[in-house]
């Protein structure tokens, strides 16, 4: 679809303001990498060369990234696995056994548009994982995580839905490609937990990152 530049600077600054909701606690990721893409309608338009030529206000393109706000995103998800898993596995180690459950992402397996770093952040949490459970495999610790796929939260409600509870281009989009055809609940994410943790269950499941996506990754 052809697009005149202000017609994407309507778009970039239409989800711009949506993000304001929580721009505050995921600012890192959210603000820095609203990247070369402006929805219309579930699809995505591409970076234009033209943008290049002039700068459009309150919209980041790529090669705007601020290395300062992806490094913040790796650290709140790769360090922030990384430092607890050293504090309570050596305990674990100690005490010779014990769970780890990681916090992986879909996004690990097929990044989406608009949020690299997060992206690139949850990869890294899903190889580390298989390399924690190698590294601990003979103190009988097992490192498994779960990768969520798209769940409807307070978090992405307003990019996802309308006020009157219909689902925006965006969510339109998400729902048709999950052969479930829903998003996921907080609750969803329950037993797969208590199955990774339960030894009786998963004693021999050590190094896996579990999707819990309604088949949104195999469609």
């Amino acid at each position: 679809m052809n697009t005149t530049k202000e017609q994407r600077k309507q778009q970039a600054e239409k989800y711009l303001k949506q993000l304001d909701i929580y721009k505050p606690y995921i600012r890192g990721f959210m603000e820095k990498d609203n990247v070369c893409f402006y929805e219309n309608f579930g699809g995505f338009w591409a970076h234009q060369e033209e943008d290049l030529a002039e700068k459009i206000e309150g919209v980041t393109t790529f090669f705007d990234l601020d290395p300062a706000g992806v490094g913040f995103v790796f650290n709140l998800n790769f360090l922030g696995t990384l430092l607890p898993t050293q504090v309570f596995c050596k305990h674990m180690a100690a005490n010779n056994g014990g769970n780890v459950i990681n916090i992986s992402s879909m996004n690990a397996y097929c990044p989406l548009t608009k949020i690299p770093a997060y992206s690139g952040a949850k990869a890294a949490i899903s190889n580390f994982t298989q390399w924690l459970a190698v590294h601990f495999s003979k103190v009988n610790i097992r490192v498994n995580a779960i990768a969520p796929g798209f769940f409807l939260t307070n978090q992405n409600r307003a990019l996802v839905s309308n006020p009157d509870g219909t689902w925006t281009a965006r969510g339109n989009t998400i729902i048709s490609h999950t052969p479930m055809g829903k998003f996921g609940q907080p609750e969803d994410l329950n037993g797969a937990l208590l199955f990774l943790l339960d030894d009786e269950a998963a004693g021999f499941i050590n190094g896996v990152v579990l999707p819990i996506d309604g088949g949104f990754a195999a469609f």
